[in-house]
């Protein structure tokens, strides 16, 4: 601009059409520059975000797809069904030529001081008639397994021989999950049974009853060897039930547990970048919209869960899931309720919404892993959660301490150019008409 007017009492109408066209330039650049990073943030959210959400499709297909665990023995087996509670997995493979099984039960999600066990019932349905495998820890720190025939509801899973013959069993414990080798000779003519499978703790050298309520009460069903099909029993509707437990778990960390937090982060350290304003707002505004719209489908799934299972009560998770979302429609409606930065009332605004905010993301935070203990060990997802909460508030401290840095060497620029205007009085304090430079 010097180069235009090198001296203001000089000036011309071309020099001041040439300073409009220079400043029209400059506007437009920095307008353009605002766009770029305005675009630039928006694709980073959106990449954020679907990254997000197949890290829990991909741990969610992980548990799903039984066919990729591998054993530390190296065996293989041809077929594999994730059984629909308890965080319990069967593996086997049927020999029709001597009509037997050689299978591998896992039981993940349980301390080395409970036992677990899984069986079949010839005749019944359920625990009574089961006969049993079973393992646990014993006094000597080894894995013990044997065989248990159930004839009553008051059995301490004594060991004894089954109702068909087991050549070979044994058992190890890792990872928090028990898995039980067998090869069982299956009676004739017949190659689909009725199962059962539970956990309980132990208490010195005696196996103590499992809990009777919620899964471990319906931890039953029917297998087909041949044909590798689970049904029948507490089967299929188990099934189901267990689907809309994994679609509310997911919708909720997504929404509740992470879009929440990466609203906040975006609101509190892009606004100090003054080429991000007002994309920051934007991008605010879309996280903590679309975790509400997200949470609230999850919320409703969680209803309908509470509806369907009657007897089974998770009292915090629900207590908490019905608090986050009393404060998160304060929210939705306080957006709608915002006062203009210069108006009186805008302060309290901002006490009130950061307070609410910040209330709303710990919630979320500490529900979700209330809802990983409720799906009874879901470790891939867990961790897959933990990882991401880790990265959220890593990103967080980093942006924090860069923020204090700009906003301090911003203060530090600004009290040197006062004290340079005032020093070389290119400010005129007395107001006596004194001609300034431009």
């Amino acid at each position: 601009l010097d180069s235009i007017i090198p001296n203001p009492k000089k000036t011309n109408s071309c020099n001041i059409l040439e300073l409009a066209q220079v400043l029209e330039f400059e506007f437009l650049l920095n307008k353009k520059k605002q766009s770029t990073v305005m675009d630039k943030l928006l694709t980073a959210s959106l990449f954020s975000s679907i990254l997000i959400l197949s890290l829990f499709s991909t741990s969610y297909g992980q548990n799903q797809n039984c066919s990729a665990f591998a054993f530390r023995n190296n065996q293989l087996f041809a077929t594999c069904n994730a059984l629909p509670l308890l965080n319990s997995v069967l593996h086997w493979s049927y020999h029709p030529d001597n009509h037997t099984v050689d299978l591998a039960y896992r039981h993940g999600g349980v301390p080395n001081t409970d036992w677990v066990a899984w069986g079949l019932n010839i005749d019944g349905t359920r625990m009574v008639g089961s006969q049993c495998l079973v393992a646990f820890r014993n006094s000597s720190g080894e894995i013990h397994a044997y065989t248990s025939p159930v004839s009553s509801y008051s059995t301490q899973l004594a060991e004894g021989a089954l109702s068909f013959n087991v050549p070979r069993i044994g058992a190890e414990y890792s990872n928090n999950e028990f898995i039980i080798f067998a090869t069982l000779e299956l009676p004739a003519g017949r190659t689909s049974f009725n199962q059962a499978w539970q956990n309980g703790a132990v208490s010195g050298q005696a196996l103590t009853a499992h809990v009777q309520s919620g899964d471990n009460m319906r931890s039953f069903g029917s297998i087909d060897f041949a044909n590798g099909k689970l049904g029948g029993g507490g089967g299929s509707s188990v099934t189901s039930r267990q689907r809309r437990r994994n679609v509310h778990g997911v919708l909720n960390a997504v929404s509740w547990g992470v879009l929440m937090p990466m609203g906040a982060v975006f609101a509190r350290y892009l606004k100090v970048f003054k080429a991000a304003n007002p994309a920051w707002f934007y991008i605010h505004v879309a996280c903590e919209t679309s975790a509400y719209i997200v949470g609230v489908a999850g919320w409703g799934t969680g209803l309908k869960l509470g509806s369907d299972s009657t007897g089974i009560e998770f009292t915090t998770h629900r207590n908490i899931g019905i608090t986050l979302f009393c404060l998160g429609t304060l929210q939705v409606f306080a957006l709608l309720l915002r006062p203009k930065p210069d108006h009186k009332y805008r302060l309290y605004w901002n006490i009130y919404h950061h307070a609410v905010g910040y209330a709303v993301i710990s919630l979320a935070i500490a529900n979700v892993f209330e809802g990983f203990d409720a799906l009874n060990g879901q470790k891939n997802w867990k961790r897959a959660y933990t990882g991401v909460i880790i990265a959220i508030g890593a990103i967080a401290v980093l942006l924090e301490a860069f923020t204090w840095f700009i906003v301090i060497k911003r203060k530090k620029t600004d009290s040197n150019k006062h004290t340079q205007n005032g020093t070389n009085g290119t400010v005129n304090p007395y107001g006596n008409g004194t001609h300034q430079q431009a």
